[in-house]
C-alpha cells in the first residue's frame, strides 16, 4: 500500500498530478479539487497522504492534503454504490467536517449536490455516514446537544432500544437496513419495526 508520496511536482491536468520522488519515479496522482487548487508550481515540493484503489482492470493512486481526508475516503469506499470516483467527487465538494456537519445536521440534500449521486443513493450513503463517521468527537456535536438540535431517528432508534436491553452492535445492522428501505420512519414506527425484526432473529 502506497500511503505517503513526497517528491517535485512534474505536470497537472484534469484531476491529476504528476510527482516525482528524489529516485527518479513518477507517480501519476488523482486529487479532490480543492487540493489540486492548492498545489505549489511545477518543480516544488509537494506532499500527498495517498490510497492506492486496485481494480481488475486498473490501479488508481488517489492523494490526499491531510491524512484525515484520506481515511475519510477509505470510510466512503466502503459504502457501497460509492466507488473510487464518487468517494473523490464528494470530497472534492465537501471535508471532513462539511461530511461530519452533514450527519450532525441531518442534510441529506447536501449530498445530492455531489454530481452523479441521486436522492436515493443520497441517502444511503448518508445512512452509512451516520453508522461509520464518528461525529461524538467533533466539538460541533456538543454545540449542536447544547442547542437543543434533536437527535437523528437512527440514534434514537439505538437509544430506545438500548433501554429494552438491547447492545448496540446486535441493533445497528437492523436499524441501519430498516431505515434504507423505509427512510421516511419517524422513531416510533422505526423503532416498532427494529423490535419486530430483532424478535424474528432471536426466535
Amino acid at each position: 500500500m502506497i500511503a505517503y508520496l513526497e517528491g517535485l511536482l512534474a505536470e497537472t491536468w484534469g484531476t491529476s498530478c504528476i510527482v516525482v520522488t528524489r529516485g527518479g519515479v513518477g507517480y501519476e496522482v488523482d486529487l479532490p479539487a480543492h487540493t489540486l487548487a492548492s498545489l505549489p508550481g511545477r518543480g516544488e515540493s509537494v506532499a500527498l497522504y495517498t490510497s492506492l484503489v486496485v481494480r481488475e482492470d486498473a490501479q488508481q493512486l488517489f492523494g490526499f492534503a491531510t491524512f484525515e481526508e484520506r481515511q475519510v475516503f477509505e470510510v466512503l469506499l466502503t459504502i457501497s454504490k460509492v466507488g473510487a470516483r464518487t468517494a473523490l467527487a464528494i470530497l472534492s465538494l465537501y471535508r471532513p467536517d462539511d461530511l461530519r456537519r452533514i450527519v450532525l445536521e441531518e442534510d441529506v440534500d447536501a449530498l445530492t449536490r455531489v454530481s452523479g449521486i441521486g436522492k436515493k443513493t443520497a441517502q444511503h450513503v448518508f445512512l452509512e455516514l451516520k453508522y461509520k463517521l464518528k461525529v461524538e468527537d467533533v466539538p460541533q456535536a456538543a454545540v449542536l446537544a447544547a442547542n437543543g438540535r434533536p437527535g437523528s431517528v437512527f440514534r434514537d432508534v439505538l437509544d430506545g432500544l438500548a433501554n429494552l436491553g438491547y447492545s448496540e452492535d446486535e441493533c445497528a445492522p437492523v436499524v441501519k437496513n430498516i431505515l434504507l428501505q423505509e427512510p421516511d420512519l419517524d422513531v416510533t414506527g422505526a423503532l416498532r419495526a427494529a423490535l419486530k425484526a430483532l424478535a424474528r432473529g432471536r426466535l
